[in-house]
């Protein structure tokens, strides 16, 4: 069994919990802008700044981090994004913690969760989320195309993460405008910039799409690769989690945006 494997297996059973709990009334939340529009003319390297506790892969990472504080720090900083795990058993996160980021912030806020099902898209919007993510590998075709309707409809963005080719073209099946590719396989979670590279030799630039680059950025240099394969922003967590200051760090990936021709 690999770790996504275990981790929906973790899923389904938090699935049947929140689908037993009483519906959850669903609070008017103002609205925030859109992460699209932040990414898809931007002239720099965006970050979407993540909120991490922990992970499978390198265990705890910030145990003690206060997810307000961290946010804000972010904001300040200029992330265009801020992303909070709700995953609790393997990345230490809930839907508190958003929630309580969404209070603070006014930034596109992402719910980061393994999503199988719309109960989760319904807590992950009543906790205050504008972006929800879908993993392509984690879904079959029809519940890909059921959730990224349901979060639509929702009024919600929805960032379609792939991992291979085989992947962006499911994730282009159902028109999907934001794509992050994931440099971890999460089925080993062994983590390669050269998936950024690969997909983006793959990736329909002349469409109105937005290409994100996950995982795997550390250091200035990490950013302009990506960014020369086309890349809009990227999404980081650990080495943001641990940096001394975090203004520094997010500010040493804002590259320019090099120009891709295709």
């Amino acid at each position: 069994m690999t770790i996504l494997d275990e981790i929906l297996q973790e899923k389904r059973r938090e699935v049947e919990q929140l689908l037993a709990q009483q519906a959850v009334q669903q609070e008017k939340r103002p609205s925030r802008p859109s992460l699209f529009d932040r990414l898809y003319q931007s002239e720099r390297l965006q970050v979407i700044a993540e909120m991490k506790r922990a992970s499978p892969s390198k265990g705890l990472i910030a145990e003690g981090a206060e997810p307000v504080t961290q946010a804000m720090i972010y904001d300040e900083a200029g992330a265009a994004c801020i992303s909070v795990l709700t995953d609790a058993p393997f990345f230490k996160g809930s839907f508190e913690d958003l929630a309580a980021v969404a209070n603070a912030v006014s930034t596109p806020l992402l719910c980061k969760d393994f999503m199988i099902h719309t109960v989760q898209i319904d807590r992950a919007k009543n906790a205050g989320a504008s972006v929800i993510l879908l993993i392509v590998a984690a879904l079959t075709d029809e519940e890909l195309t059921e959730l990224y309707a349901y979060a639509v409809v929702a009024g919600l963005e929805v960032l379609v993460e792939v991992h291979d080719a085989e992947e962006l073209k499911r994730a282009l099946a159902i028109d999907a405008k934001l794509i992050g590719v994931n440099n971890r396989d999460l089925r080993t979670f062994e983590v390669d910039l050269q998936r950024t590279e690969e997909i983006a030799a793959l990736f329909p630039f002349h469409e109105k799409r937005v290409l994100i680059s996950e995982s795997g950025i550390w250091q200035t240099k990490d950013a302009l690769r990506v960014s020369k394969a086309g890349a809009s922003a990227v999404l980081v967590g650990e080495s943001l989690m641990r940096s001394e200051s975090v203004t520094t760090a997010i500010q040493s990936l804002q590259v320019a945006v090099q120009e891709v021709v295709r």
